[in-house]
């Protein structure tokens, strides 16, 4: 789900927008001054920030210079003051979007949903898949264990992304040819087999609790995950 934190000090305003974006689906995290901002994106780690300008402890502008020091996640600034200076400096200071108050609510909701629409670190973030101790980057076809990159051979490990691919759906050894091997393989589809076995060595040090590589009997493969 992807989590909001709402950085406003009037808290009647913060909880009408927190009210609006559940509404919406999203999970909404609360802070209340400068400081309290900086520490919520260290913890919640939010997909958006709704930041407004006049806070105590730090100002917006001060908020927004320590989120772009260490996270690129979209913000959307909000401010009673109007104005081009004010734009201009939002969009060079590193904001995605400006607001001025006073605002509707569904504004900034529709605002919310435009600018998550073309974050490209949106985009990555739902190519990285995280399955416990287990990460697999699906831009970079890349697996990683405990922090460490497994070394697949290419065919095994195109087999995995595809089942990575296709989460909970299962596949028989003759779909698996199919799609991973191709048309024109001539082998045998007990190949399946030997490099499911290769994965599953691979990954033995993942904890089944977070998914697993599953034998359907008398049915085919499938990559498991709960």
């Amino acid at each position: 789900m992807k989590t909001i934190l709402v950085v406003e000090d009037e808290k009647p305003i913060s909880l009408v927008l927190g009210a609006y974006l559940e509404k919406e689906g999203y999970n909404v995290a609360y802070a209340y001054d400068g400081l309290e901002a900086i520490q919520g994106v260290d913890e919640v780690n939010p997909t958006l920030v709704l930041l407004d300008v006049m806070l105590p402890v730090l100002n917006g502008w001060a908020v927004l210079k320590k989120i772009r020091e260490k996270n690129s996640c979209p913000v959307i600034m909000l401010t009673a003051i109007s104005g081009t200076e004010q734009t201009i400096k939002s969009f060079n200071e590193g904001a995605d979007d400006y607001i001025t108050k006073p605002f509707v609510a569904e504004e900034v909701i529709a605002r919310v949903s435009a600018v998550l629409r073309r974050s490209p670190q949106l985009e990555r973030a739902d190519k990285i898949k995280l399955f416990g101790t287990l990460k697999i980057n699906l831009l970079s076809d890349q697996v990683f264990l405990k922090g460490i990159e497994i070394k697949f051979t290419p065919k095994d490990l195109s087999l995995f992304i595809f089942l990575v691919h296709h989460p909970n759906q299962t596949f028989t050894r003759e779909q698996l040819i199919e799609k991973v091997w191709g048309y024109d393989y001539e082998g045998s589809n007990r190949a399946v087999d030997l490099a499911v076995k290769r994965i599953r060595k691979l990954l033995s040090g993942w904890d089944a609790q977070h998914g697993e590589i599953k034998t359907l009997r008398n049915m085919g493969y499938q990559f498991y995950i709960k």
